[in-house]
């Protein structure tokens, strides 16, 4: 009997995320009870099996809709049944406050994975190394991600889209349609469950699916979420390496700098390229989040070196100011 597409399909994106992983070491897997989640653990026991590594199924409870905790049992009992070695589940305290519901779930949400894998970490001569934890992002989440990125203006950063990894994580299904895991599902007969938030237009991120790209299937033809996919592919690579030196250089600036301030002069000498990360950096480093920091905000401090005219200060998201004082710009609280 040959294997379903859609099946294969989550298949190979978990075999070559899990191909660097020696055998013995422990795999987590994100698991909300979705049906995109739930393909990608079932899919990581049978491929994590084989290779010998240990399968380790984990919920978040954001404590967001009523009956949140009864679900988590369920998806619990659920990851269990599907053959994961070792289950757990962590309630998180969501807190909105400047940054959005949606915003704050997901920093809680990273926040708690990133423990597991610590918690999980192994060690590999004098490092002790964190679990690789595995998300179940697919590639319409990454064409929904590049449109919201576009709309808010945040530049070449949204084109990239979402990294395939960073820290522990992976996303193995970056090529996988979210069609693809549905059906994954069904095949091997597996029920999961459709979240009421992925139905609420009060979301961006829902109007985008439900409205925005069936309008420009529509309009300019069918592949428009692959292509925007690809594209994140083609420039994450440009990206990534500007942010590396970003971040070497923002360090480098703000080493001798106990309230994090950086040297107007020397900014100047950098590619706008460069100083606009950096400043980017300066302002996450002060507190700004990072959903609500978009590319209007980064221009308005970059006018306070380059079309400085005595500007009091630039207001930023998490209630900043930027100001420029005595040659150096200090991002603060307001």
């Amino acid at each position: 009997m040959s294997l379903h597409p859609a099946v294969a399909a989550v298949r190979r994106g978990v075999r070559a995320a899990l191909a660097p992983l020696p055998p013995g070491v422990p795999v987590v897997v994100a698991c909300s009870g979705g049906a995109d989640s739930l393909a990608l653990l079932a899919a990581t026991v049978f491929e994590g099996h084989k290779a010998g590594l240990r399968v380790v199924g984990a919920v978040v409870d954001h404590g967001l809709q009523d009956g949140s905790a009864d679900h988590t049992a369920r998806v619990v009992d659920q990851m269990a049944g599907l053959g994961a070695d070792e289950t757990l589940s962590a309630r998180v305290q969501v807190d909105p406050a400047g940054l959005g519901v949606e915003a704050a779930a997901r920093r809680a949400r990273y926040a708690v994975l990133e423990q597991v894998a610590a918690h999980f970490a192994t060690t590999d001569g004098p490092a002790t190394v964190p679990a690789t934890v595995l998300l179940g992002h697919t590639r319409d989440d990454q064409a929904e991600t590049v449109l919201l990125g576009l709309a808010r203006g945040s530049g070449g950063r949204s084109l990239a889209g979402m990294r395939r990894a960073f820290g522990p994580f992976v996303r193995p299904l970056l090529d996988v349609t979210r069609d693809d895991t549905v059906t994954a599902c069904q095949v091997e007969g597996i029920p999961f469950w459709d979240d009421p938030h992925n139905a609420d237009p009060g979301y961006a991120r829902v109007r985008v699916r439900r409205t925005v790209l069936p309008v420009l299937e529509e309009q300019l033809g069918p592949g428009v979420a692959a292509t925007l996919a690809r594209t994140a592919d083609q420039v994450r690579h440009d990206v990534d390496h500007l942010d590396d030196l970003a971040e070497t250089r923002h360090g480098a600036l703000v080493a001798d700098a106990s309230d994090g301030s950086l040297p107007v002069d020397a900014l100047l000498e950098d590619h706008p390229a460069i100083r606009h990360r950096v400043l980017r950096l300066a302002a996450l480093a002060a507190g700004a989040p990072a959903s609500e920091l978009f590319s209007e905000h980064v221009l308005a401090v970059d006018a306070l070196l380059t079309d400085w005219h005595g500007q009091k200060w630039v207001d930023l998201p998490g209630h900043l100011r930027a100001r420029r004082l005595e040659g150096r710009v200090v991002v603060s609280r307001a």
